[in-house]
């Protein structure tokens, strides 16, 4: 038992080890890690005006911009009349990300004569490419109508010059060659892709409806602060410990490997988190806690089935069969329910509840794996390979007969 023990706190260990490093390289959310607090404020101008409409549906087109631009879980929210906040999780170096979401996006078309043809409402989609001589650009679709203007616009013009200015800046002002009637055209001038980029995003998200100054530009840190998050991280690895004890003296040898399984399925969870570029809120722990607590469920079933099995006489091969596939159905039907909450939270939540309905659905599915199939193969290669023939080593307690008096 003592060389059991050296070997579970050795598998323990050795993850710890691992997970650590690994969990820190998620990309965390404000309420962990902090990022850029910004305060929009919506100010008059003599095409504009400042009223309720128009700044709901700035905050809609933040919102888009955001999200395009990468940044998961943002707190983009209306204060007051005039003013908008937005909080980006993780933006140490905010000023092009700034830049973006308080400018106008007012594309105009001009003629040789300064007159304004052609709006940015013309514009169906914008895409950045690399063109010819590696030289970034961006493709412009017009709409059926923006097309026909394009190309009218165009064949008056050949040989002159129609200028292509953003929010008053001009980006280009070639020379019309030829009329141009199939509904594309090209900006160039971007000095690398990522400018191409967030020019396209800008076009993309649409006009401001009104015009926005940067009020307020500050780095701000983890707003549960950094001894709340070190006690939660704290608390989440004595809950996960507590979890590996129980399963080792109950369960002895399954539990060892429901242990292992489950070392394997907390990893598994994080590199999906990392690679999906997914963002780690305290919500989203909470999300993974729960589907480990719904993980050492399913092996509880399973053990439990198997330990009936091998009382009522079975053998070791026999009971594990047997305690797989009378679980796995009770084990699909409470994950499955799991995971049709996990969908209405998604779609009618926002933000945080995002956050925590993602992590728990991915958290189940790789639950249910991890039980299922990591679980069972390593048991069946224990017991196949005639590790123990010992019920005691599997947490299986055989009531002793009573000797018969002659």
């Amino acid at each position: 038992m003592g060389k059991f023990a050296i070997i579970s706190l050795a598998i323990i260990g050795g993850f710890c080890m691992y997970a650590r490093p690994l969990s820190n390289s998620v990309r965390q959310g404000l309420d962990l890690q902090g990022g850029t607090h910004v305060v929009l404020q919506a100010v008059d101008t003599p095409e504009f005006k400042v009223n309720d409409d128009a700044v709901n549906r700035s905050v809609k087109i933040i919102e888009r911009r955001v999200n395009e631009l990468g940044l998961t879980e943002p707190v983009i929210q209306r204060q007051g009349k005039d003013r908008i906040i937005v909080e980006l999780p993780g933006v140490k170096d905010p000023e092009k990300a700034i830049k973006m979401l308080g400018r106008t996006a007012l594309l105009e078309f001009k003629d040789p004569n300064q007159k304004t043809v052609m709006t940015g409402s013309d514009l169906k989609d914008a895409k950045a490419q690399m063109g010819q001589n590696n030289q970034a650009s961006v493709s412009l679709e017009f709409t059926d109508e923006g097309g026909k203007k394009f190309g009218n616009v165009t064949a008056r013009n050949v040989g002159k010059k129609i200028a292509i200015v953003l929010d008053g800046e001009m980006l280009t002002n070639p020379v019309v060659q030829e009329a141009i009637t199939g509904g594309h055209a090209q900006i160039t001038g971007s000095r690398n892709m990522e400018e191409a980029e967030h020019l396209a995003i800008l076009l993309r998200s649409g006009s401001l409806p009104v015009k926005l100054e940067i009020l307020e530009n500050r780095t701000v840190g983890p707003t549960l602060g950094q001894d709340s998050k070190e006690k939660s991280v704290y608390a989440f690895e004595i809950g996960v410990a507590a979890v590996f004890i129980f399963m080792l003296l109950f369960y002895r040898v399954p539990g060892l490997v429901a242990d292992v399984a489950l070392l394997l399925y907390v990893i598994l969870l994080l590199l999906a988190m990392k690679y999906l570029n997914a963002t780690l809120t305290l919500p989203g722990i909470a999300g993974i806690i729960l589907s480990i607590g719904m993980a050492v469920d399913a092996n509880v079933l399973i053990f439990e089935r198997f330990k009936e099995e091998a009382r009522a006489g079975k053998s070791l091969r026999a009971a594990m069969d047997a305690g797989f596939s009378r679980a796995v159905v009770t084990i699909l039907d409470s994950n499955i329910t799991t995971l049709i909450a996990c969908a209405v939270l998604f779609y009618l939540g926002t933000g945080p509840v995002r956050g925590f309905a993602v992590t728990l659905a991915l958290g189940v599915m790789l639950s249910m794996f991890s039980a299922i199939t990591v679980t069972k193969f390593l048991l069946k290669f224990l017991i196949y390979s005639n590790f123990t023939q010992n019920l005691g080593w599997y947490g299986v307690s055989v009531p002793k007969t009573e000797e018969v008096v002659k």
